[in-house]
């Protein structure tokens, strides 16, 4: 237990440590993230430290090396010369108790010294005769008071005394008060009794001095040559960013409908041809937009005059055609019947005209939102009992699921009621003689309907289709309501002009279901929607939660009803498939038929 509970505080310090290293470091992936420019000087600045750094570090080493190997030359010919004068001097006594070898010892190593002193930072010399231990007279002699016993080591004592052979190693010894790096060379000297070994110790000082000079001069030029390298990076991508930056404002602009703005064209090269090209292509835009704004007004003002001018003429037909239908059991049964089918398509041709009314506000930007504190239960149920006799024509009952307590929202009550009569409507032609479910919930921030049928459902891809204009899944199927295809188009501009959202999910065989989420006050923004889009029958039979977001499924899309950003498109954030609210169809509800 106390082991766990340690890991549980370990886990719980490093998440805290990981949250604050994120909270910390923010402000700096962002501005790395959003900037080329600090991108590329960080960048450039990494990659020559580390290039600037490799050949300062071989520069420093190889010179250190060749002051090293300098010195190693000049210690071996001086060397060769004090074995020979050793080997001189020592040679004309044939034993090793010879009374007159300490002296001639003692002269040869003072000799041989040159008058350095070791305690001034000179050389020094040393005679051992480790292969004559018991002799007195061969006791280690030195031309220094200095202890040597740091820099004349066992192993290179066993390799010039047991091998006889010159070898070196370079050692640190405190001489004094500082440190004092020496190249120690040893090497045997031939005498009449044996060999004694001849020890050269040479301090490195001026060759330290001269490495360390090196170094500093090495990494100042590196630091300035790297500083210098990024001052450069800076402006040459200053120079390449600040056109390209130049281009991204410019290009906000003409997206925010300036279409007059252009870029400056400097010079001929690179960034002048790019600064032309773009001022071209603004251009042709703008031409093409022009001309498509044009085109579009004109089609706009084609449609409302048309359909303002056909009412004249359609009134004119419509009571003649009133009274023929009024007459038609009086007529011929064929003439009676084309009296009914005139009455019928005058109806849909009127419904048509009304349908494009409405639309051609929409395009031209006039409709206007109504709003007013709404119980969207009595609206409910008023589009429910409209809508009983096609049900009951058809064979379909109509469920509906609806909170006990009034549902309030800032809503037009006409065109709310407009929109579910679509729904509900093409939901009960499209349910194959099977209940239609209504459900109706809300939050504190979003009411939502849903309208749900078992019918033919829909295909992979007709959801994004079927809010077009005078779309229709089977043009051969039969219609009951004579329906002008304009419905639905009209349903999204009304969802739109409120803020929401009206979204549509279906499948083969699985039946569809509509979505209508509304805010409850009006111009609030959206963000979750109290009911999910896919029914929970289906998200049950594949696995999905039904109160979390569904990236994938059959046939489903959120189709965003109303422009969240300044750029006029759909916010990226639109309601997941399983928003969760404060309420949802598992409130208490009254379910009526």
């Amino acid at each position: 237990m106390p082991i766990r509970r340690t890991l549980r505080v370990v886990r719980r310090y490093w998440r805290a440590a990981v949250r604050w290293g994120m909270r910390v470091s923010a402000p700096g992936r962002r501005a790395w993230r959003r900037s080329l420019h600090l991108r590329v000087i960080t960048l450039t600045l990494v990659a020559s430290s580390a290039l600037v750094g490799g050949f300062g570090w071989f520069i420093a080493d190889r010179s250190t090396n060749i002051l090293l190997d300098r010195a190693e030359d000049e210690v071996k010919s001086r060397m060769q010369n004090k074995v020979d004068y050793a080997y001189r001097q020592l040679t004309v006594h044939r034993q090793e108790s010879d009374p007159q070898l300490r002296a001639t010892i003692s002269n040869t190593v003072a000799r041989l010294v040159d008058g350095d002193s070791a305690e001034n930072g000179g050389a020094i010399v040393a005679l051992r005769a480790d292969g004559f231990p018991d002799v007195p007279t061969l006791k280690p002699r030195a031309s220094t008071t200095v202890d040597t016993t740091d820099l004349i080591t066992p192993e290179l004592v066993r390799d010039v005394s047991g091998r006889s052979m010159v070898a070196y190693q370079i050692r640190t010894a405190t001489i004094g008060d500082q440190q004092t790096k020496y190249l120690v060379y040893g090497s045997p000297v031939p005498t009449s009794f044996g060999h004694i070994e001849l020890y050269y110790l040479v301090p490195l000082t001026t060759e330290d001095r001269a490495a360390d000079q090196i170094r500093t001069t090495v990494l100042i030029t590196g630091f300035a040559l790297v500083i210098l390298l990024g001052a450069v990076a800076g402006l040459v991508t200053r120079m390449v960013v600040t056109p390209v930056r130049i281009a991204a404002r410019t290009a906000q602009r003409l997206s925010a409908g300036l279409l007059d703005q252009r870029m400056k064209v400097a010079g001929e090269d690179d960034l002048a041809l790019l600064a032309a090209s773009f001022n071209q292509m603004a251009a042709n835009l703008q031409r093409q937009i022009v001309r498509l704004e044009e085109m579009s007004r004109l089609q706009r003002r084609f449609t409302s005059d048309v359909s303002h001018e056909l009412r004249t003429p359609l009134t004119t037909v419509r009571m003649a055609a009133d009274l023929i239908f009024a007459e038609r059991d009086e007529f011929d049964p064929a003439v009676a019947r084309s009296a009914e089918l005139l009455q019928a398509e005058l109806d849909r041709f009127e419904s048509l005209l009304t349908d494009l009314l409405e639309i051609s506000r929409f395009d031209a930007g006039f409709a206007a939102l109504d709003a007013e504190h709404t119980d969207l239960v009595p609206v409910v149920e008023r589009v429910a009992e409209r809508l009983a006799s096609l049900a009951e024509r058809v064979g379909v009952t109509i469920d509906l699921r609806l909170p006990e307590t009034p549902v309030i929202a800032e809503v037009d009550p006409r065109r709310v009621e407009r929109v579910l009569r679509n729904l509900v409507g093409n939901a009960v032609e499209h349910g194959e003689g099977k209940p239609v479910e209504v459900t109706l919930a809300t939050d504190e921030a979003a009411v939502a309907v849903t309208v749900r049928d078992h019918g033919v459902g829909l295909k992979p891809g007709e959801e994004r289709l079927v809010f077009n204009r005078f779309w229709r899944a089977d043009p051969s199927r039969a219609r009951q309501t004579g329906g002008t295809g304009l419905g639905l188009s009209i349903s999204v501009e009304d969802a739109r002009l409120h803020g929401g959202w009206l979204e549509a999910w279906g499948e083969p065989g699985g039946g569809a279901q509509f979505r209508l989420t509304l805010p409850v006050r009006a111009g609030d923004r959206l963000v979750a929607a109290p009911l999910p889009l896919i029914p929970r029958d289906r998200a049950i039979d594949e696995e999905i939660p039904v109160l979390a977001a569904l990236p994938a499924g059959p046939a489903r899309v959120a189709l965003p009803a109303a422009p969240d950003n300044d750029s006029g498109t759909a916010d990226p954030t639109t309601p997941d498939d399983g928003d969760s609210g404060g309420s949802s169809i598992d409130q208490p509800a009254e379910v009526r038929r």
